[in-house]
C-alpha cells in the first residue's frame, strides 16, 4: 500500500490562491507542493528569506506555476498586515490561509526563561491571530468568501508535560478555530484545524532531542498503526479541507495520528504489552481454575 500518491483529482484546487505560513520547510512546505501540484496559486511566507526564496524556486521549478515567496514574522502585525497586503497587490486577492507557522521547545517547563517560553505562545498563538485578524478583515470589508486550515496538534486538547507552551498555545488556537467557525459563518468564512500526530521532517526530531533520547522516544512506538505519517496523508487531508467539495465542513478539528492519541487516553492501552503466557494465567484466575 502507497501513503505516498495524492487523493484528489488534477486541479481540485485551481483558481484558488492559498497563502501557507511556515511554507518554506517542512509540512508547510509538503503541503504547498501538493496545492501547487492540484492547480493552486500559492504564497509562502516565513521569517527566513533566503529559505522561503529556495523554497519558491523548487516549487516553481517542479510545478511551472509562479509561487510568490513573501517574507514575515508573524508576530508583528503590521509585518503580517504588510506582507498580507503585498499578497493582494501581487496576485488581486487570497482564497484561504493556512496557519501553519510554529514553534517547540521541549523542556521541563520551571527550566523555560519567561523569554523561551511568551515566544512560543506569540509564534503560535499570536501569529495565528494575527494572521487570522488581518485575512479575516479583508473577507468581511471586500465580501470575499475564506477559508482557515488551523494546524494544531493532538495535544491541544489533552495537555502534554514538558511542552506545556506550545500546549497552551495550540489550544488556543483550537479554541479561536471553532469560535471564529460559528461567528464568522455568516462572512462565509470557513475555519477548520488539523491535529497531526508524528509526521517527522528533515531535522526537526534530532533538533527537539539529543541521539540517544530521539532513539528511547521513537514516536512510532507510541502508534498502533506502528509508523510514523508521511507527508503526503496530511498534505491530502489539507487539501480537501480547501477544496470546495468540502464546503460543509466547518469548526472542525480533524485528527490524523494513526491513533496515537487514544492509545495514551486508555487507561489499560499499554497491556498489549503483557505476555500471552500471563494472560494464560488470568484467564484460568478468572474461571476459577
Amino acid at each position: 500500500m502507497s501513503f505516498q500518491t495524492g487523493l484528489l483529482k488534477d486541479n481540485a484546487l485551481k483558481g484558488k490562491v492559498v497563502l501557507v505560513t511556515g511554507g518554506g520547510t517542512g509540512l508547510g512546505k509538503s503541503m504547498g507542493h501538493y496545492f501547487c501540484h492540484l492547480g493552486a496559486r500559492l504564497i509562502i511566507s516565513s521569517r527566513n528569506e533566503s529559505v522561503l526564496q529556495e523554497t519558491a524556486r523548487e516549487m516553481q521549478k517542479q510545478h511551472g506555476e509562479e509561487v510568490l515567496a513573501l517574507p514575515c514574522d508573524v508576530r508583528d502585525y503590521e509585518a503580517v498586515a504588510g506582507m498580507f497586503k503585498e499578497a493582494i497587490n501581487q496576485v488581486g486577492r487570497v482564497d484561504a490561509v493556512v496557519n501553519n507557522a510554529a514553534a517547540n521547545f521541549i523542556s521541563p517547563t520551571e527550566r523555560l526563561s519567561p523569554n523561551a517560553f511568551h515566544t512560543i505562545l506569540d509564534i503560535v498563538l499570536k501569529g495565528t491571530a494575527n494572521m487570522t485578524l488581518v485575512a479575516g478583515k479583508h473577507w468581511i470589508n471586500s465580501g470575499q468568501a475564506g477559508n482557515f486550515l488551523n494546524i494544531v496538534t493532538t495535544y491541544a486538547f489533552t495537555g502534554s508535560g514538558y511542552v506545556v507552551p506550545s500546549a497552551a498555545a495550540k489550544a488556543g488556537v483550537l479554541a479561536m478555530t471553532r469560535s471564529l467557525a460559528v461567528e464568522w459563518a455568516k462572512y462565509n468564512i470557513r475555519s477548520n484545524a488539523i491535529a497531526p500526530g508524528p509526521f517527522p521532517t528533515e531535522g526537526a526530531w534530532s533538533r527537539l532531542l539529543p541521539d540517544e533520547m530521539a532513539k528511547q522516544f521513537d514516536p512510532a512506538k507510541r502508534v498502533p498503526l506502528a509508523r510514523v505519517g508521511e507527508h503526503q496523508e496530511l498534505s491530502n487531508l489539507a487539501a480537501f479541507l480547501l477544496a470546495d467539495q468540502s464546503g460543509f465542513i466547518n469548526g472542525e478539528v480533524v485528527t490524523i495520528d494513526g491513533g496515537e492519541w487514544l492509545r495514551g487516553a486508555g487507561q489499560f492501552n499499554d497491556f498489549d504489552k503483557v505476555p500471552k503466557e500471563l494472560w494464560d494465567q488470568m484467564e484460568k484466575k478468572r474461571k476459577g481454575k
